[in-house]
């Protein structure tokens, strides 16, 4: 299953989330799968597309940054997936 994840920086120390970053990566579980990520222009939120079959994974990711970012993770589906599962209602 496919997930928007925002990680919402406002309030939080830039600095040393970037730091964590750089010396210990994503922290994630390597079965997540990081499709692609976008950071805003003013470094307040980052937008990622990630990929995982169990839900647990995402919880094990955020409980690594919960001291320093807040999360909103969103469960999506391509509209191509969406289209074809609702074919038969339409």
């Amino acid at each position: 299953m496919q997930f928007i994840v925002i990680e919402d920086f406002t309030g939080c120390d830039r600095k040393e989330i970037y730091r964590r970053f750089g010396e210990r990566g994503r922290l994630k579980p390597d079965e997540l799968a990081v499709h692609h990520s976008w950071i805003a222009a003013d470094m307040s939120r980052c937008f990622l597309l990630v990929e995982a079959d169990d839900v647990t994974l995402l919880q094990r990711w955020v409980i690594e940054w919960s001291d320093l970012v807040e999360f909103e993770i969103i469960p999506v589906a391509t509209n191509k997936d969406m289209v074809a599962a609702l074919a038969s209602h339409l």
